[in-house]
C-alpha cells in the first residue's frame, strides 16, 4: 500500500511550534514534511543548505519551514537556533531529537577524538536541546519531546560501538527525562527504527547480502521507508498519545 498523508489526521498539531534537528535530509525530511502536512509551524537546524528542500515544501504544502543552518555538536549554537525558531513560532511545542551520524569503525581504529565526535553528534545534543526547551514547555503547560534512537542496539550490532552506546545511552535518557518533565506535562518518548532505506543507507552501507539478512530477520518482509517514520513521530508529538511517556516505540519490521 502506497504511503499517502491523506491517512493522517493530528488536527491538535495544527499551528503547534516544531523543532526538528537533521530535518532537512533523510528521516528528518520526511519528519519536517509530516508536520508540514499538519498545518504545524516547523523549524529544522541541518549542516548542508536546505532551500531547495523548504523550496520544494513550501509548494507543495503551502508553508515553508523555518531552515536555521547549524552544527548540533556546537552547543552555543544549538541554543541559538532554537531561540530563533522559538522567536519565529512561539514556545517550542514538539522537539524532535533526529540528528546523528552512523560512521562505520571498529573497537581497535577509534582514539578518544573520534569517540568524543561521536558522543557530541549522537548523544549530549539531545540533552541540552531538551534542556533549551522544557522551560517553554513548561509556560506552556506541557509538550513533547521525541528522541530518535535505533534498533542497533537492541539487536546489540557490531560495526558501530560508539553509535550503538549513544542510541542506548538516548533511551536511558529518555526515561530519565520522562520521571523529571512528568509533573510539568512534558512527555518524552523514543521512538526507535530499523534500518531504513535512507539516501545515505542506500549511498554506502546497503548490499544484497546485508539487505536479505535483514529482510529475513524482520516479520514484514518489505524494506523499511523514510515515510514509515511520520505516523509513529505524528503519534507521539500528538494528544493522541497524551499519556504515554518514558516509552519506546519500535518501528523495524518486527526485527528486534
Amino acid at each position: 500500500m502506497a504511503f499517502s498523508f491523506e491517512t493522517l489526521q493530528f488536527p491538535d498539531l495544527k499551528g503547534a511550534s516544531v523543532f526538528i534537528t537533521g530535518g532537512g535530509s533523510g528521516i528528518g525530511a520526511a519528519l519536517t514534511e509530516g508536520f508540514l502536512s499538519q498545518r504545524a509551524r516547523v523549524a529544522f537546524v541541518g549542516l548542508s543548505d536546505a532551500t531547495p528542500f523548504c523550496d520544494e515544501m513550501e509548494q507543495k504544502h503551502g508553508i515553508r519551514p523555518l531552515f536555521i543552518r547549524c552544527d548540533i555538536r556546537d552547543i552555543e549554537a544549538l541554543r541559538t537556533a532554537i531561540d530563533q525558531a522559538r522567536k519565529a513560532h512561539g514556545p517550542i511545542q514538539v522537539l524532535v531529537n533526529n540528528a546523528a551520524r552512523d560512521t562505520r569503525h571498529t573497537l581497535d581504529e577509534w582514539g578518544v577524538e573520534e569517540w568524543d565526535d561521536s558522543i557530541a553528534t549522537n548523544l549530549r545534543p539531545q540533552f541540552f536541546s531538551a534542556q533549551a526547551v522544557s522551560q517553554g514547555m513548561r509556560e506552556l503547560g506541557g509538550g513533547a519531546i521525541i528522541n530518535l534512537s535505533s534498533n542497533s542496539y537492541l539487536l546489540g550490532n557490531a560495526g558501530y560501538p560508539a553509535y550503538v552506546t549513544a542510541k542506548a545511552g538516548i533511551m536511558g535518557m529518555t526515561r530519565a527525562l520522562a520521571r523529571e518533565l512528568g509533573p510539568d506535562n512534558i512527555r518524552v518518548n523514543c521512538l526507535i527504527p530499523g534500518w531504513v532505506m535512507t539516501d545515505r543507507q542506500r549511498e554506502l552501507w546497503v548490499n544484497d547480502k546485508d539487505l536479505q539478512e535483514c529482510l529475513d530477520q524482520q516479520c514484514l518482509k518489505e524494506t523499511i521507508a523514510v515515510e514509515d517514520m511520520i505516523g509513529p513521530c505524528l503519534f507521539l508529538a500528538s494528544q493522541a498519545s497524551r499519556m504515554m511517556t518514558g516509552q519506546e516505540l519500535v518501528i523495524d519490521g518486527g526485527r528486534a
